[in-house]
């Protein structure tokens, strides 16, 4: 088998293109259809639960996953799209290298449901894994691009509603600044394959208007010290790449115990794409080790 170069797969990526002119609904079905189509391995034994009337949830495991590990996952797709369905190869890809069971949320999409409405999401799946006897310090989330924002919206929100903090945040190439005034915006412009565009119009859609500095919307403006420990991986070809650096540095100054892990050409969502890409799987692995230590610490 002859496996594309980094260049070309970024190039099949790139080719595809969502007609923005199209309903939203025949968005979300073409997103779901490209996602899947790069993910042909094992897929997770999946129960949907209810968390409440407008919020589901899905208990995705692996024969290795251990019921005492809970990964809480928020899925990406620019808070426009994206599901648990189209994420189910990513989803048991995390369960395998965790040893853990995953719950993973389809949170509320805008432009039907604007922030906060996500990040309300988050905490109502987060409030209802304690109530349901999932011990918060066997609790972490993990998230990918704007699904990272999520998670650290989350632990960020945890203080104010007087809830525990998780040990640890994982965050695959997070979204931590709606500005997107880092210098990386326009010298990766031709190594990523999301673009300028299409963050400026998350933007847009996802914030109706609302403060891009709101903390829970682009958590480089928070203050830092409330969360807990962080991994975080970006590629050095990413155009976030920036503002997620400057956001570690805040992090780290504020106290906060980062680890820090920056992969060598590798553009936005490259975990998503490890049939493709084999920096993908190895990135899953790292995060295994990684809960794997904060669980046996």
């Amino acid at each position: 088998m002859i496996r594309e170069t980094h260049e070309d797969f970024l190039s099949i990526i790139k080719s595809y293109s969502p007609d923005p002119n199209q309903p939203i609904a025949v968005v979300r079905k073409d997103f779901s259809a490209f996602y899947e189509n790069f993910q042909h391995g094992e897929r997770p034994l999946v129960e949907p639960v209810e968390i409440h009337k407008d919020l589901k949830g899905f208990w995705c495991s692996v024969p290795e996953s251990l019921p005492d590990r809970t990964i809480l996952f928020f899925h990406g797709g620019g808070f426009t799209v994206g599901s648990t369905q189209d994420h189910l190869g990513l989803i048991a890809r995390i369960a395998h290298a965790a040893r853990a069971r995953v719950f993973s949320v389809d949170y509320r999409l805008a432009p039907e449901h604007v922030y906060p409405a996500a990040v309300e999401d988050a905490l109502a799946a987060y409030r209802y894994l304690i109530l349901h006897n999932h011990l918060p310090h066997h609790i972490i989330p993990v998230g990918i691009s704007t699904g990272g924002t999520l998670a650290l919206g989350l632990v960020l929100s945890l203080s104010g509603h007087k809830l525990p903090l998780p040990p640890a945040t994982i965050c695959m190439s997070p979204v931590v600044d709606m500005l997107f005034g880092g210098a990386s915006m326009v010298a990766n412009r031709d190594k990523d394959w999301i673009t300028p565009a299409r963050l400026n119009a998350l933007r847009t859609v996802y914030l109706a208007g609302q403060d891009p500095n709101d903390p829970t919307a682009s958590p480089i403006h928070a203050n830092l010290s409330r969360l807990p420990r962080l991994y975080i991986q970006v590629g050095t070809h990413e155009l976030l790449f920036d503002d997620i650096s400057a956001f570690v540095k805040k992090a780290k100054w504020a106290g906060v115990v980062v680890r820090f892990e920056i992969w060598e050409r590798m553009f936005h969502y490259w975990q998503m794409f490890g049939e493709h890409v084999p920096e993908g799987h190895e990135a899953l692995e790292h995060i295994g080790a990684f809960v794997e230590e904060v669980f046996t610490r």
